[in-house]
């Protein structure tokens, strides 16, 4: 089983973008979902996690700038990028963390979505 994961382009620094991902529905009734990103030459990081029940939190270098949501009757995830960074380049994935860290995860890795946050 892989979670889908859409909605990357180019974008301007300062500017928005939302990814989305979609999964079965048996998935997303039941499982915590997860937002992570590997830039070039950089390990894979946890960057957004939302619970069953919508509780959420986020990595310090996206907080305040990324927000988390899932409509479980969509089956679909969202991530709401806004003030954009080039540091923030990156390829988006999504998957269900099994740690805090996010260094487990529940499912195989789907092709994720590039960012590119550039002038």
């Amino acid at each position: 089983v892989q979670l889908q994961a859409s909605g990357g382009g180019l974008v301007q620094p300062g500017g928005s973008s939302r990814l989305s991902c979609s999964a079965s529905g048996k998935i997303f009734s039941t499982s915590d979902l997860g937002w992570f990103r590997q830039a070039p030459g950089k390990q894979r990081e946890l960057v957004a996690r939302i619970t069953v029940g919508g509780s959420t939190n986020y990595a310090d270098s996206v907080k305040g700038r990324f927000t988390i949501s899932r409509d479980n009757a969509k089956n679909t995830m969202y991530l709401q990028m806004n003030s954009l960074l080039p540091e923030d380049t990156a390829v988006y994935l999504c998957n269900q963390p099994l740690d805090y860290a996010g260094s487990w995860v529940r499912f195989l890795w789907g092709q994720g979505t590039l960012v590119t946050v550039s002038s």
